[in-house]
């Protein structure tokens, strides 16, 4: 599924247009079209954590999120080996709008208590 980014991802403003690929149920392929060398792991945040916050409204007004707009919200992960030590970036959400196949990544405010490097062994339960 390709999605166009309505708003630069940090640190990689050339990027315009990006293809999803499912790797399970919780995470995603994200590859940079106009660069194969490009890629990002994903994970849904929802299985590791409660996990809330607005979408501004530019950010809504960009991607065309109403009401009824069916979106998916994934964090960028950094692989480690072992998986354990592997870090989320919580802070930084990209938000997808799959009935029009656009996308952003937004910053949440640093008072939301989320941080922009935690591993995801602290939500893995024993």
């Amino acid at each position: 599924m390709k999605f166009d980014i309505s708003v630069p991802l940090l640190g990689f403003d050339n990027i315009k247009q990006v293809e999803l690929q499912k790797i399970d149920d919780i995470f995603m392929k994200m590859q940079a079209v106009e660069d194969e060398h490009i890629s990002f792991t994903l994970i849904n945040p929802f299985v590791l954590r409660e996990y809330d916050f607005e979408v501004p409204k530019n950010i809504q007004e960009l991607l065309e999120i109403d009401k009824d707009s069916n979106l998916l919200i994934l964090n960028i992960l950094l692989v480690q080996t072992p998986i354990e030590d592997s870090i989320v970036n919580f802070i930084g959400p990209l938000v997808f709008n799959t009935d029009n196949k656009k996308a952003a990544q937004i910053i949440l405010p640093e008072s939301t208590n989320l941080g922009i490097a935690e591993k995801i062994s602290t939500f893995l339960t024993k």
